[in-house]
């Protein structure tokens, strides 16, 4: 439900009946009971909000759901450009024993937005995410950040720090895995894409598919990485194939949300 918000409800207001949102879901085997089920705990842990439209009730993105889904695409969709300074973004913190649940949260965070663990309370980027850091737990007192920007000894010393804060070679297994299934469906794509449900459900499948990997990855500059590397590969091949499906995909969208409109 959250990728339907993502990749077309908020292209159209953010905002959609439920009547129309149950429809969706039912594109995908979801029945009405269990969709309405979900909308419901979207709406109690703040995605989204209720609101009446004459008899019919709507759903509408919440502020942080929509922070979450900008922040979302950019990782998803968006890759650095440029050659790297040799610059990394250290963050250590400290958060008292008493605050376990902060700790977590800043972890997830922090991996999140593509560090990775050097050790427990040490963690790196190739990326000047330092303001980020800091703007993420400014409201939290309880948290102590030192940010660095430090450089290593040199560009061995660099790999083996990020062999060390990342699993490279799982990730890089899993990528590979992702270009074997994907690869014959973009072949078969460019000669013929689906149509109507048939492209909404492609798509929706690739995003799923694809979509946990950039908090995986941390986008470490070309130099840092393995040899072998199928990280690129699998981006230019997922924006390949979301590109194929969107013109199909969002016109099946629009007409079932028309068609939810007119019937209602």
């Amino acid at each position: 439900m959250f990728d339907l918000f993502g990749d077309y409800l908020r292209y159209r207001g953010g905002a959609v009946p439920l009547r129309s949102l149950v429809a969706l879901m039912e594109c995908f085997d979801v029945p009405e009971p269990t969709a309405r089920v979900v909308a419901a705990r979207m709406r109690k842990e703040g995605w989204l909000e209720s609101r009446r439209d004459g008899r019919e009730t709507s759903y509408v993105l919440t502020d942080a759901a929509w922070r979450l889904l900008d922040d979302g695409r950019s990782r998803i969709f968006a890759r650095a450009d440029g050659p790297w300074d040799g610059m990394w973004n250290m963050v250590i913190y400290q958060v008292p024993e008493s605050e376990r649940a902060l700790r977590e949260q800043l972890r997830k965070r922090l991996s999140w937005l593509g560090f990775g663990a050097l050790s427990t309370s040490v963690w790196i980027s190739p990326h000047q995410l330092g303001d980020r850091v800091r703007e993420e737990f400014a409201d939290q007192p309880a948290v102590r950040l030192d940010i660095f920007q430090s450089r290593s000894d040199g560009l061995a010393a660099d790999r083996d720090m990020a062999d060390r804060a990342w699993d490279l070679p799982a990730l890089n297994r899993d990528y590979a895995k992702l270009l074997t299934e994907y690869r014959p469906r973009l072949a078969e794509y460019r000669r013929n894409p689906p149509t109507g449900r048939g492209a909404l459900v492609a798509r929706m499948r690739l995003i799923h598919d694809y979509r946990l990997f950039p908090f995986r990855d941390p986008d470490l500059p070309p130099e840092l990485l393995p040899e072998g590397w199928s990280g690129r590969a699998a981006h230019e091949l997922f924006l390949e194939v979301h590109g194929l499906l969107r013109r199909p995909a969002e016109a099946f969208v629009d007409e079932l949300l028309d068609g939810c409109a007119k019937a209602s």
